[in-house]
């Protein structure tokens, strides 16, 4: 099987190395950049990457405008803070050249505060990241995107490694430009929220992570991630809140 590999990516050039090192096996690799300031250029061309340049669409629509800029029917989407295993590398190599499922979701480990997260409802997680884009591609979702497929989806073995959220400042930033993109996909669909589901759902999104999904098994970074992520939905229904005031 001839594989693209589709990435986006802004500013990350440390952590696009790894990636780009791990999926040195593709066919092709596609970097689709919003105007990095950084060296992700060079790290590109070291790895033989064919990097293209983007305004921001939004996350579903900027990653379906790399996919479409591949060469090949079966496209390989990772971030650039993702890193694709041995295992998994060997799982992909050796899939027939044309299999019956339209796409595969792979089993994506991540990592939070220095620690690998195996609970909070975070591990196992599969995700779609391997398909036929001829059967299957990215939504439109600004945030949240996914791979709509037209078939069957199996499954690999092996893991996709995820450097997520290494210091707390990192998650603050991204907090606040994904809940402001969620509250704003949420008006746009006609949606609206009080204080008190803010409030309400914040507390069940701790709890079912801390209790129910494991969370405490993961020690100091699994309760600040429980916290964080009860935080990100009470920021997430304040913004859709305060949109409906306006």
């Amino acid at each position: 099987m001839k594989i693209s590999v589709a990435i986006i990516t802004h500013n990350a050039a440390p952590e696009l190395a790894r990636c780009l090192a791990s999926v040195a096996f593709a066919d092709e690799i596609v970097v689709v950049d919003q105007d990095s300031s950084d060296d992700t250029a060079a790290v590109c061309a070291r790895h033989g990457a064919v990097l293209h340049q983007s305004p921001w669409l939004g996350f579903g629509p900027t990653k379906q405008k790399a996919v479409a800029l591949c060469r090949n029917r079966w496209v390989l989407s990772i971030d650039s803070d993702e890193e694709v295993t041995p295992e998994l590398r060997a799982a992909i190599e050796a899939l027939p050249a044309a299999p019956p499922p339209a796409a595969f979701a792979v089993n994506r480990l991540s990592r939070f505060l220095g620690r690998w997260i195996h609970h909070c409802g975070w591990h196992p997680e599969y995700v779609v990241r391997l398909f036929d884009r001829e059967r299957a591609g990215f939504n439109d979702k600004p945030v949240h995107e996914a791979i709509e497929t037209a078939g069957e989806v199996g499954r690999l073995s092996g893991l996709m490694l995820h450097y997520t959220y290494e210091t707390m400042e990192q998650y603050i930033d991204k907090l606040n430009r994904y809940t402001t993109l969620a509250a704003e996909q949420m008006h746009a669909a006609g949606r609206s929220a009080n204080l008190w589901q803010a409030f309400a759902r914040s507390k069940v999104t701790f709890w079912r992570m801390y209790v129910l999904r494991g969370g405490i098994l993961d020690g100091g970074p699994g309760l600040v991630l429980c916290l964080s992520s009860g935080f990100y939905v009470l920021a997430k229904y304040v913004k859709l809140w305060r949109m409906g005031t306006r």
